[in-house]
């Protein structure tokens, strides 16, 4: 057994409603111990209290040999910016310019720091352990408090200029749709028509909450069907892995809110791409939930940490 399999490594998942917290070892994607903190406005406190949690974990598993970090964002990955490991321009208040990986390189002095957004991360995961083993090629989407998308393209995480703000691309609204969108920088994109928030503002009722016969549904979903149709159309993905809480669809249901929009994405390609991933029975096997369900990104951010910790182990 080679010694990184032996190691502990440390995940965070830094979403902009909580931040899961989780200690795993070198191999596979068993959590020895987690923790979850509300992400709150006060970015300090927070990672304060993030640093706390991992030093009582070493003294009780050993020191930590890497972490892995996936976080929602925009963030900065340039390595050699002088803001890397930062939370940039994010509408969430409080966490503009946040810098994430200052506190843990402070408390935990030369140990490597893998850094990534929670979409790639979660996306990470879900091709090690979940809905995209054995694909070099597909696409994690996240529908929550915002829309992310993250994924790899020839068995590479999706990098940049920055990184992939698919949650912020313009999107075709259903015919009566009048709902200007909520996004504070571009209105009426996905991430302004279909987050949970967005969903909050145009019905007044949290998306959890929102009856299974409310025409809302009809908008979001069409919405997210065409918006998934650009995305199939530009990057070509072998698979569409829809996370996120949005996706459970509350009251209406996982299953149906599934079943509505890969209907609802044929009907937006109209026979288009031709490929039998997308015919009537293939469908559901190409826009699925994750595997991992909601730990697809604290096991991505594990994944990082594990790759991290291998690269720098002692030959």
């Amino acid at each position: 057994m080679s010694p990184h399999q032996n190691s502990i490594v440390g995940a965070i998942e830094a979403g902009g409603t909580k931040f899961v917290c989780a200690i795993g070892n070198g191999s596979g994607a068993t959590l020895l111990g987690r923790a979850q903190f509300a992400t709150g406005d006060n970015p300090a406190r927070l990672m304060s209290e993030v640093v706390t949690w991992f030093s009582s974990q070493q003294k009780k598993y050993g020191s930590i040999a890497a972490f892995g970090v996936a976080s929602f964002g925009p963030v900065d990955l340039d390595k050699s910016s002088p803001t890397h490991g930062f939370i940039t321009t994010t509408p969430k208040p409080g966490w503009q310019h946040a810098d994430i990986l200052g506190p843990l390189r402070r408390a935990f002095p030369g140990v490597p720091l893998a850094f990534d957004t929670d979409v790639n991360g979660a996306a990470f995961g879900e091709a090690r352990w979940g809905a995209a083993r054995g694909l070099e090629d597909f696409i994690y989407i996240t529908v929550g408090t915002g829309i992310g998308g993250g994924g790899m393209a020839r068995g590479r995480l999706l990098h940049g200029l920055v990184h992939p703000e698919m949650g912020h691309i313009s999107v075709s609204q259903r015919p009566g749709d009048a709902f200007p969108g909520k996004c504070p920088f571009h209105g009426s994109c996905w991430e302004g028509l279909c987050s949970g928030p967005a969903i909050a503002a145009r019905t007044g009722t949290p998306a959890e909450l929102l009856p299974p016969d409310h025409p809302a549904w009809d908008d979001i979903i069409f919405t997210m069907a065409h918006a998934l149709k650009n995305l199939a159309c530009v990057l070509s993905p072998r698979r569409i892995i829809l996370g996120g809480s949005v996706r459970k669809a509350g009251l209406l249901g996982e299953a149906v809110f599934f079943e509505r929009l890969r209907t609802s994405f044929r009907e937006a390609l109209a026979g288009y791409i031709s490929s039998p991933a997308l015919s009537e029975l293939g469908i559901a096997s190409y826009i699925v939930p994750p595997e991992l369900g909601d730990d697809a990104g604290v096991c991505g951010a594990l994944a990082l940490a594990q790759d991290a910790a291998k690269e720098t182990a002692p030959s």
